[in-house]
């Protein structure tokens, strides 16, 4: 259900996560966010390339769709070596890390997704590769195996997770820099939306249209550009290809994204919580169970939106509703019953704090 979900950071397709060149910024000044990890990023690139040294390796933590892939990328044309991508649950043995490895020419980029899932048996030839640029290959079996040293070229590994806390400690520790990637405010993400318009020649969009689906974005950079191409989309059929707040509002509806970047399996957690358990506090997989929904889906796509909005506190007794999820006082921040898609059940949240 949640990979359907247009507001879903997840990516719903490989080509949706690795976005067309034309979209994602090629170098460094053109990164948009995260000024932070830029600037750990930039000076480190500086001096290992005085030095003549492979960048040192990176580790890339926190919420899907905020640009990991993108910037491991990024230091890759940096250094002006290549990328290659693979990921976690890919590498399902040694010898598939073993083959990637042997490819890599000297300060080549190695990506990782969802490093937290590589096998232990995989993880283990890492630790070399990473340190000391070889790996050690055992051939034949029984009392005929031999063990084979391969010397690897210098290269850089990029690991990504949305689940840091699951990393060993061995493998965290091997990487030079680490580095967790903050939600977008809606400034950042008015910006990628404007470049965006320009890459995929969207003409006819207002700019009070863009800071609306900026607003609606949930701080992720992909769930914005998602928005854009449905809104461009429906624009295109409905509005002759005018995109205004109206043509916005008309296309989000359609969608069931309402004024907060919510949509109905976020209503429903809310919902569940608050009726079932009256607010909390209640267990995830409680609450899980009462959905449906797979817990892991719960907790890795649902809740760190409703975190970051305050909707949602985690206690030690489990999940809770904040006061301005329950509070009964419908629209009472300006949002209008006309506009909102939670107008037949004005109990599951209101009291939102204004954006001002």
């Amino acid at each position: 259900m949640a990979k359907q979900r247009i507001i879903s950071a997840e990516a719903q397709s490989k080509q949706e996560k690795i976005a067309p060149s034309s979209i994602r910024p090629r170098r460094l000044q053109d990164y948009v966010g995260q000024r932070d990890l830029i600037e750990r990023i930039s000076i480190t690139l500086q001096a290992v390339k005085q030095r003549g040294e492979p960048m040192e390796h990176v580790l890339l933590h926190g919420p899907p769709g905020l640009g990991k892939t993108t910037m491991a990328h990024i230091i890759a044309a940096e250094m002006g070596t290549r990328a290659f991508t693979t990921s976690g649950p890919a590498l399902t043995r040694a010898s598939d890390l073993v083959g990637t490895l042997t490819r890599l020419e000297a300060n080549d980029v190695l990506f990782i997704d969802e490093i937290h899932r590589l096998p232990i048996a995989v993880e283990e030839y890492i630790y070399p590769a990473m340190e000391d640029f070889k790996i050690d290959v055992t051939v034949d079996s029984a009392h005929h195996a031999k063990t084979l040293t391969l010397q690897l070229k210098p290269f850089t590994l990029i690991g990504a997770t949305t689940r840091a806390g699951l990393l060993s400690s061995p493998l965290r520790n091997r990487f030079g820099i680490s580095h967790h990637l903050n939600f977008y405010n809606e400034q950042e993400l008015l910006e990628i939306l404007q470049c965006a318009t320009k890459s995929l020649n969207i003409e006819g969009v207002s700019e009070s249209a863009l800071a609306l689906i900026a607003k609606r974005s949930r701080g992720t950079p992909r769930v914005t550009l998602r928005l854009l191409r449905r809104i461009r989309d429906f624009a295109q059929v409905r509005a002759n290809g005018q995109i205004d707040e109206q043509v916005v509002e008309a296309a989000l509806g359609l969608e069931g994204v309402d004024e907060l970047g919510l949509d109905q399996l976020d209503r429903a957690y809310i919902k569940t919580l608050r009726r079932i358990y009256d607010g909390g506090p209640a267990g995830l997989e409680a609450i899980a169970a009462s959905m449906g929904e797979d817990s892991g889906t719960l907790e890795d796509v649902v809740e760190p939106y409703l975190l970051q909005i305050g909707f949602l506190a985690r206690t030690r007794q489990g999940r809770r509703l904040t006061a301005a999820a329950t509070t009964n006082k419908a629209y009472s921040a300006g949002i209008e019953p006309k506009q909102a898609l939670l107008a037949d059940d004005e109990a599951l949240f209101v009291d939102v704090p204004s954006s001002s």
